[in-house]
């Protein structure tokens, strides 16, 4: 009768290795997709509100859509939150009231790099914003 239960033994030991090795590789690969998306903080600590915010992937010529729908990001210290956005670098470009646009370059966004000041040393850089 032992003879007989250490070979189920075995067998039972060998299935489940062999289960951990085929789940393994799935379980590190949902974890790479999940760590390659981020969520970023645009705060405006300038004096202008920010009615429109685009991204486009750097070297890229074209822009996503609007990323602010009907909020707006207003001055002297208002935020919004960008969820899933894939690690990278990334060109913005923010329009106020008026319809000034800006276009902040090569901006990174992934797990070290979360937020983004807006300041009007920054937006100086802009001809024509605010005004």
């Amino acid at each position: 009768m032992k003879k007989q239960f250490v070979p189920r033994i075995a067998l039972l030991a060998a299935v489940l290795a062999a289960l951990t090795m085929m789940v393994m590789p799935m379980a590190s690969h949902a974890g790479v997709a999940g760590a390659q998306r981020a969520e970023f903080m645009v705060v405006n600590h300038s004096d202008w509100d920010i009615h429109q915010l685009f991204l486009s992937p750097t070297h890229k010529d074209t822009w996503g859509p609007d990323q602010l729908g009907d909020h707006v990001i207003k001055a002297g210290g208002g935020s919004f939150t960008l969820h899933s956005i894939p690690c990278g670098h990334y060109d913005i470009k923010i329009v106020d009231e008026d319809g000034d646009a800006c276009v902040i370059e090569d901006v990174t966004m992934c797990k070290d790099h979360t937020h983004w000041d807006v300041t009007n040393k920054e937006l100086a850089k802009c001809e024509g914003w605010g005004h």
